[in-house]
């Protein structure tokens, strides 16, 4: 079946105290079944973890082993994310009033038809709207 992981997701599974129990769940299934992102969850996930060194929460041995063993998982990055940034993605990040960042994911979400894995609210009531299963 397979899901689509965010940003979000990806950081409270990394930063142990923010993982809760759904958190761990969406793991499992993605260990499983394996995840998509789109090409812009690589920026995102590296942007945090250095911002976390840069202020002092974490130090770069942290920051490289947890780009490690997310390099480890079943993630597949799609290659269509930057063809729909002007269309589709766009679209629904003036419909929901999302980032098209946020949007990328919902789009990748609907394109491929899977779940989407998500702690931000506004994503969350988006792909809601959209029908997209969420979990998390």
């Amino acid at each position: 079946m397979g899901l689509v992981l965010d940003s979000s997701v990806t950081l409270a599974w990394a930063y142990g105290d923010e993982t809760t129990q759904p958190v761990r769940q969406v793991f499992d299934l993605l260990s499983q079944s394996g995840g998509w992102v789109p090409g812009l969850w690589r920026l995102e996930v590296a942007n945090v973890l250095e911002m976390g060194v840069r202020r002092n929460r974490h130090d770069r041995d942290f920051r490289d082993a947890t780009l490690a063993d997310l390099a480890q998982l079943p993630i597949q990055v799609d290659l269509e994310t930057s063809q729909q940034a002007w269309n589709a993605t766009l679209r629904l990040a003036e419909q929901y009033q999302l980032t098209l960042y946020d949007a990328a994911y919902l789009e990748l979400a609907l394109r491929r038809n899977l779940p989407l894995a998500t702690l931000d609210e506004d994503l969350r009531h988006a792909a809601g709207k959209e029908k997209v299963q969420v979990l998390g």
